[in-house]
This record gives C-alpha cells, sequence and structure tokens, in this order.
C-alpha cells in the first residue's frame, strides 16, 4: 500500500481520503491534520489534492517551496481552468513528478460511497501509477487523454448537466402553470423523448426523485455557485477555441442571477426556484 498525502479535506476531499485509508493506505500520515503542505507532501508516494480553483492548485501544487519525493505522483482532482491545469503539469514536469488532472463527477454522496467517476489526463506512465489510488476512490476510472484531458472533459460534462438543468427546470414550470399533474407528467417526460440525467435522476421538483436535493430543501448537493463556475470555465474554454456555446452561457447568466439572488449555497436543481418567482 502506499503513502499519501492529501490536501483539501473539504466536503469532497475528506470522504475521498477515508476511502483511501479505509483501502489501506498511508493517509496524512495518520490521518491527522498537517501544518503545512511541505510535511503533507513528505516521504508520500502519491500527494492528491481536491481545491476550489486554478489559482489555489497552482499556489499549493506548484509552489516552488514544495520538495516532492522522488518517484511520487501528483494528482489534482480539482475542478479548474484550462490554463492552470497547463501550468500544473507543467510546474511538475520541470521537477520531474508525474502528474494527473483528474476531477471528479458524482458529488459529495459519491465521494462518500467511493462511486466517483474520475476524468482522467496524463501520461500513460502517470496514469498506470495513479490508477490503483483513483480505484480506492471511485467506480469509473476514464483515462481521457493526455495532460488537460480530464478538465477538458468536465468542462464539457457539467456544461450540458447545467444547461440540461436549466431545461428541465423551465419545462417542469411550465407544466405546473399549465395545470399539469407533476407526477403524471414526470411518467410522461421520463419515458419519452424528454427523457434525461437532470430529469429522472436529480429531478428539481421535490416528491418526484426520492434521492434528489429537491426534496431536502435544495441542501446537501452540488451548490448552484459552483455549477456557476464550472460554466464559466466552459465559457472560457469555448472563447480560447472558438467554439460556439450559446446555451451554456445562457445557463451561466440564469445561474449567475440565481447565485445573486443569494441562492448560491443552495444544490444548482434549485435554479427551478427563480423561474417559479418570476
Amino acid at each position: 500500500m502506499s503513502v499519501i498525502g492529501f490536501i483539501g479535506l473539504g466536503n469532497m476531499g475528506m470522504p475521498m481520503a477515508v476511502n483511501l485509508h479505509e483501502a489501506g493506505h498511508e493517509v496524512q500520515h495518520g490521518m491527522k491534520p498537517q501544518q503545512s503542505v511541505a510535511a503533507t507532501v513528505e516521504g508520500a508516494d502519491f500527494v492528491v489534492s481536491m481545491l476550489p480553483s486554478g489559482k489555489h492548485v497552482l499556489e499549493v501544487m506548484a509552489n516552488d517551496g514544495v520538495a516532492y519525493p522522488r518517484d511520487c505522483v501528483a494528482i489534482d482532482c480539482s475542478t479548474i481552468d484550462i490554463v492552470s491545469c497547463s501550468g500544473f503539469h507543467k510546474a511538475l514536469s520541470e521537477r520531474g513528478v508525474l502528474s494527473l488532472d483528474a476531477p471528479v463527477s458524482g458529488g459529495v454522496g459519491g465521494a462518500a460511497a467511493g462511486t466517483l467517476t474520475f476524468m482522467v489526463g496524463g501520461s500513460d506512465d502517470a496514469f498506470a501509477r495513479g490508477l490503483p489510488v483513483l480505484r480506492a476512490m471511485g467506480k469509473n476510472i476514464i483515462h481521457a487523454g493526455s495532460e488537460g484531458a480530464g478538465q477538458a472533459a468536465k468542462i464539457c460534462n457539467n456544461m450540458i448537466t447545467g444547461i440540461s438543468m436549466v431545461a428541465v427546470s423551465e419545462a417542469l414550470n411550465l407544466a405546473r402553470n399549465l395545470g399539469l399533474d407533476m407526477q403524471k407528467f414526470f411518467d410522461i417526460a421520463s419515458t419519452s423523448s424528454g427523457q434525461c440525467w437532470a430529469l429522472t435522476s436529480y429531478s428539481p421538483e421535490p416528491g418526484l426523485v426520492p434521492a434528489s436535493p429537491s426534496n431536502r430543501e435544495y441542501e446537501g448537493g452540488f451548490a448552484s455557485e459552483l455549477m456557476l463556475k464550472d460554466l464559466r470555465l466552459a465559457e472560457q474554454a469555448a472563447l480560447a477555441s472558438n467554439s460556439p456555446a450559446l446555451l451554456g452561457a445562457a445557463a451561466a447568466s440564469l445561474y449567475a442571477i440565481h447565485c445573486h439572488g443569494g441562492q448560491g449555497r443552495l444544490d444548482f436543481s434549485s435554479v427551478i426556484q427563480m423561474m417559479r418567482k418570476r
């Protein structure tokens, strides 16, 4: 088993670290908080990070003051912009350290259950080294390509998710305003051409899908402010690659309004509330 330093023990990072520990890896020198990044990295075979933004990843993981052990592999599981991701890989490569960008899908529930999907970018050697560690935290581990491919896949995936949730919320709100029975409409849409993940697995309408955060007052899911962050990252990537993303931009604008109204901490499916108010 491996010695693993974990940086970023938040809502996602903590259950991921616990799963590594339960898989038999030595994490955080006995699952103990460390006084510094240098102390966390010391003696580690792998360093895993789950941080809020590209700025934090570069400040922490690419810091010149951090001395990675020889043959260590750095795995960043944050969702960050493409430019920062490139900077992360470049900084680690210059020190002779293998690196992976491995953002996740599955939320806090998936992190706790160890069923996350990892979209991984990096060399074949780095992926082969990191695979056993990723398998201890996730169910689906997909090598998307070379450095940066994981972040690219995550950004594109979440653009689909954000746009889909807006579409489902608009349709459910319209159905309600037209006097339809919500359960009957759900039974129709979920078995016809309107079927999609945002409707059948994560419905923004309470009472339709038991596991949806909508049944918990939109608490405990993927925050609207995080969805806005990911949609903004998609916008940046679309501009940089000269790719049209009109619906992505529209979804980002709606989530910006939603978050500005004080709902940023609620699950992103709560965007339906903004439509009902209007």
